[in-house]
């Protein structure tokens, strides 16, 4: 989309400078040129390719067979923080706080909805924003190629405390994964989960 405005820009530009060089040229050409070429063969350049990236990425949420199943993550937003519960783990439930961990090189499936009112969960490194709806549950799906640390942000005003709602997205390699999540709390334990944020990753 990034592209496709910037070649838009610089097409109007274009013809800009061209009326205030030759004010007169414009003139000369048929009113059927502009009406066809700006109301039908401009818009179907730029939605064509957007409409086949969009087949492409929604083809990519969907499960085929054999691909593999992606990891199950359940995520609940709530005024200011971001609950987060491994229901497969190995070692029974797991949770954390502001901070998701996932394998790095295999596709998670994030469940998200929220507690109170609506959010929007974005990491914008590793996929589009979904909102967190109330009684509802939206599914994402991301994958990180390499392990590493990602921001987070709530991409939706949800209250006073809208600007502080964000979070950290750790990738680990498949066996620091299974690590990290035996250190977790048992999420049906009374005892703290993992609650770094954001603003504390290094």
């Amino acid at each position: 989309m990034l592209a496709g405005a910037l070649v838009l820009f610089a097409l109007v530009m274009a013809l800009l400078a061209w009326a205030f060089v030759k004010p007169a040229a414009g003139s000369r050409i048929p009113v059927r040129f502009w009406l066809a070429g700006g109301g039908l063969v401009l818009p179907a350049l730029v939605l064509t390719p957007l409409i086949l990236v969009a087949i492409w990425s929604g083809d990519r949420l969907v499960l085929h067979a054999g691909t593999e199943v992606p990891l199950r993550i359940e995520i609940t937003a709530r005024q200011w923080q971001w609950d987060v519960a491994y229901p497969d783990a190995e070692d029974g439930p797991r949770a954390s706080v502001n901070l998701l961990h996932i394998p790095a090189g295999r596709p998670v499936e994030l469940r998200i909805t929220s507690a109170d009112v609506i959010h929007s969960f974005w990491v914008p490194r590793l996929a589009g924003k979904i909102d967190a709806i109330p009684g509802h549950i939206n599914t994402l799906r991301l994958e990180a190629t390499v392990p590493g640390i990602y921001r987070g942000v709530c991409a939706e005003f949800c209250g006073g405390g809208h600007a502080g709602m964000n979070f950290t997205v750790e990738a680990h390699d498949v066996a620091a994964y299974a690590a990290q999540l035996a250190r977790l709390a048992d999420s049906a334990d009374d005892g703290p989960a993992d609650t770094r944020s954001a603003e504390a990753a290094p």
